[in-house]
């Protein structure tokens, strides 16, 4: 058989199986182009100037277009519906665990080759697969009985404080009448358990009036105690003052006020509320102690207004020498006493600064005097001070030195502060225990001196 060259090339280059490619295309789009390209091959066999001669006729025989077929076609579309669900239910489902939802209209061919439905139409077949609901048949686990329980929050004042010690929520909102809360406190009570007592008791603090709590708490002392420990770890001070005032509890009620000036920051401010707690009922020693806290802060206002224009001013030596650290504002009595020392040590008696004058106000022992004045001089190196210090006259008008805290402590003192040596010698020699003298003598390196002052006296 003899092929023209056309034919043969024809032959060789086609074939029916397609060469791979890395086109991302899907099947709709691939069916799409092949349906176009059957359509087309049908234009080869169909001459385009013979459709004016053919004639359009419907499955019955009538022609297209009729009257007869207008009728007809109108009376089919009014039970199109109806016979579409009919057939649907005849016809299996294309999964037995999928379904399909019911078609409100028909296709579109060109839109169920283009892989999408037109506006108001039916989906496609892959849309409706993907939009389908996934339902899960698997069957529920029952929960434990005990588990409803919880929920259900049925639990009895005492099964209750066991979950409660065991650290499980749970609520205490079904406890409603006073009855079945005092019940819920007295098992915690007797659970020993003081986080479970302090858990029930904020339920009764937020859910009673102060009065009814306060009359039940009055007979049960372990609870009581529980509530005041509370209230002042979380600075309820106004309620803790009704609790006080309700159990007549005088003393405690003024102490708990006096507490209160600690949250106080301002000096004047916190003056001022010391004086309104001079008049509470107090012990008496208590009493004293607060009196001496107002005159010490009165005190501390004026010195520290006074050395602060001072230090500001630069006229006083002790101030240049030697600037102050830190505010005398609220500081202890023993701190005010030593800072006296320091910077106003010569001053009058009569001035609120003066060291003798605090020590008379305050009543300030003699050991205690002597120590923090001499640690004062010390650090100063003020030593005709410290030596005047310990130097008395008896009514003859014979010097002696005393010392009322022991030379021994003196010795331990001026040693701290780098005193030089023939100052310690002084000291040490004053020591009366021979042996103490000998140690402090070898301890501080001045023991030739010592030593031989004793085999002279011997």
């Amino acid at each position: 058989m003899n092929r023209t060259k056309g034919d043969e090339e024809e032959y060789w280059n086609s074939s029916k199986f397609k060469a791979f490619t890395f086109d991302d295309e899907d099947d709709e789009l691939s069916q799409l182009k092949e349906s176009k390209r059957a359509v087309n091959s049908l234009r080869d066999f169909v001459d385009d100037d013979d459709d004016d001669d053919l004639e359009r006729v419907s499955w019955s025989g009538e022609p297209v277009g009729s009257i007869s077929w207008s009728i007809k076609e109108t009376a089919g579309n009014s039970g199109s519906s109806h016979e579409g669900r009919e057939q649907l239910k005849s016809r299996n489902s294309f999964s037995s665990y999928a379904q399909l939802p019911k078609p409100t209209s028909t296709y579109s061919l060109s839109s169920f080759f283009r892989g999408r439905t037109r506006p108001g139409s039916f989906q496609s077949l892959s849309d409706a697969l993907s939009d389908t609901p996934a339902k899960s048949y698997a069957p529920e686990l029952g929960r434990p009985k005990g588990e409803y329980r919880d929920y259900s929050n049925d639990w009895s004042p005492s099964d209750t404080v066991r979950r409660l010690r065991k650290g499980k929520v749970c609520s205490l909102e079904r406890f409603r009448s006073l009855q079945d809360k005092l019940q819920l406190l007295e098992e915690a009570v007797s659970m020993h358990d003081g986080n479970v007592i302090t858990a029930v008791l904020i339920f009764l603090k937020r859910t009673l009036s102060k009065e009814i709590l306060f009359r039940e708490l009055e007979v049960r002392q372990v609870a009581l105690r529980h509530l005041i420990h509370f209230l002042k770890e979380i600075g309820d001070q106004k309620l803790l003052l009704d609790l006080f005032r309700f159990l007549d509890r005088t003393e405690e009620l003024a102490l708990s006020h006096y507490r209160e000036h600690l949250n106080i920051q301002d000096p004047d401010k916190r003056k001022e509320f010391l004086k309104t707690c001079i008049g509470l009922p107090f012990s008496a020693e208590d009493s004293a102690h607060i009196q001496d806290h107002y005159t010490l802060l009165e005190r501390q206002i004026i010195i520290e207004a006074n050395d602060r224009h001072l230090e500001s001013a630069g006229q006083t030596e002790i101030f240049r020498k030697h600037p102050r650290k830190a505010s005398i504002l609220n500081m202890p009595l023993v701190t005010t006493l030593f800072y006296s020392c320091f910077y106003h040590y010569t001053e009058a008696e009569g001035t609120f600064s003066s060291p003798v004058n605090l020590k008379k106000t305050f009543k300030i022992p003699d050991k205690q005097y002597v120590l923090t004045a001499l640690a004062a001089r010390a650090k100063l190196r003020a030593w005709n001070d410290v030596d005047a210090l310990f130097t008395t006259k008896n009514w003859l008008g014979y010097t002696k030195k005393r010392a009322p805290i022991g030379f021994h402590r003196v010795v331990e003192i001026l040693h701290k502060n780098n005193a030089p040596v023939q100052i310690l010698q002084e000291y040490v020699n004053l020591v009366e225990d021979v042996d103490t003298k000998l140690n402090l003598a070898t301890k501080f390196k001045c023991h030739d001196v010592v030593i031989d002052q004793i085999r002279w006296k011997n």
